[in-house]
């Protein structure tokens, strides 16, 4: 399955995971009953459609295949990893009937910890914002900064 907007991604990931929700989650106790299923807009990064989906019961960095992506012809469970502007992040592959195959990457697990949506999204913009972006450089040495110190001192 071949996607063609992240709009789309998101649409399909929130159908696909309320499904699952509905028939699969009922009664299990991970499940934060404050929470909701939700995808924040997927973005194309080179071969790929990279975003994030929170649900009652994880949050999970996202990638679906484009047309390019070597990674999806690997078996289920399989595990591969991917490079992201703040580095290397490991996925494993899975499938839905209603998606197709794609990788994903626990976040959180269980999502017990969230007090609300709110609180989930801003936790998930932020972890999606951080992996695209690269690390800022390190502009002192830990030994400069030692001795920064001690001179202080």
């Amino acid at each position: 399955m071949h996607w063609r907007t992240g709009s789309e991604i998101q649409q399909g990931l929130e159908r696909a995971f309320n499904a699952i929700l509905a028939d699969r989650m009922q009664d299990v106790p991970l499940v934060n009953s404050a929470l909701s299923v939700q995808a924040l807009p997927f973005r194309c990064t080179g071969d790929d459609w990279l975003g994030i989906l929170v649900t009652p019961w994880s949050m999970n960095l996202m990638v679906f295949p484009g047309p390019n992506s070597a990674w999806q012809q690997l078996p289920l469970g399989a595990k591969f990893s991917r490079e992201l502007p703040y580095g290397s992040f490991e996925f494993t592959l899975a499938a839905e009937p209603a998606l197709g195959r794609y990788g994903q990457c626990s976040l959180f697990s269980p999502m017990l910890q969230f007090a609300d949506q709110a609180a989930a999204i801003a936790a998930a913009e932020a972890a999606l914002n951080g992996v695209l972006a690269a690390p800022a450089p390190r502009s002192v040495s830990r030994r400069d900064l030692l001795r920064g110190k001690l001179r202080g001192a």
